[in-house]
């Protein structure tokens, strides 16, 4: 998907307050309750629209009820072809089984100060293993994390397995972790990484 993946690279470099503040946001999931035929009409709807939002937290659910792959990397994909520039950022660009697991651990990760620190989780590619085809970076910033992102994969103060296997930030599951307090956000990158790994993940970060 080289289209929609300049699309979605060149959201992340967008700057200002809104930007800032649409970053921060996370799925709500609207549609807890609506029955899977209302969810297929709701995602018809959004691709005839070229509706990113509404699509993506239609998948969003979808892929929380534990739909199966094939299904959810198809809505993907129609999805990026017909409204890519309104897809929101927490929505992954290919399927990974273990995402409603890392929303349910993230989840439990709680913060009560404000501050410059974001929590950010980078999806990685390990194709090349057995434990594959998916880990995880677990790290803390005071940039966005999109623009953390950038920074590794350039190689300033970058982690070997970002440079090497970083396919996208995976903002949805940390959207509540971000502008927190330097030292809570260090509590958290430890805790949310043993967490994770603890929950069957490989994890990499979160030091």
């Amino acid at each position: 998907m080289p289209a929609a993946a300049a699309a979605r690279r060149g959201r992340t470099r967008a700057g200002g307050a809104s930007a800032r503040a649409r970053r921060a946001a996370g799925p709500t999931r609207p549609h807890r309750a609506a029955p899977r035929s209302r969810l297929d009409e709701l995602l018809a709807g959004a691709l005839a629209r070229g509706d990113g939002a509404a699509g993506a937290e239609v998948i969003h659910e979808l892929w929380m009820r534990g739909e199966m792959g094939l299904n959810l990397e198809r809505a993907l994909a129609e999805l990026w072809a017909a409204a890519a520039a309104s897809i929101p950022e927490w929505l992954p660009m290919r399927h990974i089984e273990w995402l409603p697991l890392a929303y349910e651990v993230a989840g439990r990760c709680v913060t009560e100060s404000t501050g410059r620190s974001n929590l950010y989780l980078v999806l990685l590619d390990y194709a090349d293993s057995a434990r594959g085809p998916f880990g995880v970076y677990v790290g803390m910033t005071d940039y966005l994390p999109a623009e953390r992102f950038d920074q590794h994969k350039a190689g300033i103060r970058a982690s070997g397995s970002v440079l090497k296997r970083g396919l996208e930030v995976l903002t949805g599951p940390v959207a509540h972790l971000q502008r927190i307090g330097r030292a809570e956000a260090t509590r958290i990158e430890s805790e949310l990484a043993e967490a994770l790994r603890a929950a069957g993940l490989l994890v990499q970060g979160g030091h």
